[in-house]
């Protein structure tokens, strides 16, 4: 199975970046890739939360998700649409940052809501709080295609590794990891937790990125690190996206993930530590 992870520099229009969206994916499948993953936020990158409720929609009615079913649908291709942010039932009103498997009849194969809320301080001056105007997810999902089986998280979740070793002894081996990491973070961290994820689980590390400086109509423009990275059960960097909008690609053979698996037996070892003295 080819593999297309797509770079975006989504704006805080979700009605604009669409059709950006559309063409890379197109161009994807075009070169034949059968799966294609987009970044977290795909459809709005935005730190506004009253320009959020003026532009985001719930799940039944958001244009981006029906649209990139129906485009899944007619290229006949897997779709992971790495995250949306969409309106929800929360009574405070906290949107999901929902990330979407698509299968080749357009049909949603499975959903993660992210878990880990990017509740953080960079620096003196870059802090954020998802938690303000996020709802955490509450359940790990592993979805089966017939090409793989994928663990579905996003972006900050890489920092929690059991999350990732669950995932993995479910049987998932491809983990998925759609971001938009701030540059700082990015820089310091993101190929060793990145490659961390791939090592400590012999998996798939598929994760494609915003990058860039975000336009924003409302608030300050977000920027985000870009390096959009495919990592191999191995450890290895199998492509990276660099700063600009794009796409790269990679093979999947899932007999490599058994084969780092059988090399390094460690994800299924269970000793018992006892309690540090």
């Amino acid at each position: 199975m080819k593999a297309a992870l797509i770079q975006l520099n989504s704006s805080d229009d979700p009605e604009a970046n669409l059709p950006v969206t559309q063409a890379f994916i197109r161009e994807a499948a075009g070169h034949g890739a059968g799966f294609v993953l987009t970044p977290e936020v795909t459809n709005c990158v935005s730190g506004s939360r009253a320009h959020q409720i003026e532009v985001l929609q719930t799940q039944d009615d958001d244009p981006t998700l029906a649209a990139l079913r129906e485009q899944a649908d007619q290229l006949n291709i897997w779709l992971l649409i790495g995250s949306l942010a969409l309106k929800t039932d929360d009574p405070g009103g906290r949107f999901a940052n929902r990330s979407f498997l698509i299968n080749p009849d357009g049909e949603i194969a499975a959903w993660y809501d992210k878990i880990h809320m990017f509740d953080v301080q960079v620096s003196e001056v870059e802090t954020y709080r998802e938690s303000a105007g996020y709802r955490p997810g509450t359940r790990s999902v592993l979805a089966r295609p017939e090409f793989g089986s994928v663990g579905m998280t996003v972006c900050y979740d890489v920092r929690f590794p059991y999350l990732f070793r669950r995932l993995a002894q479910a049987g998932a081996e491809i983990l998925t990891i759609p971001s938009a990491f701030s540059k700082v973070t990015g820089q310091a961290h993101w190929e060793v937790l990145m490659r961390a994820r791939a090592i400590e689980t012999g998996s798939y590390v598929l994760a494609p990125a915003q990058t860039g400086l975000h336009r924003a109509s409302r608030g300050k423009p977000r920027e985000t690190y870009g390096h959009s990275m495919a990592v191999g059960p191995w450890g290895d960097v199998l492509a990276d996206a660099g700063a600009e909008p794009g796409i790269i690609y990679v093979d999947l053979n899932m007999s490599e993930v058994a084969k780092a698996r059988h090399r390094i037996p460690s994800l299924h070892a269970a000793p018992e530590y006892g309690n540090p003295e």
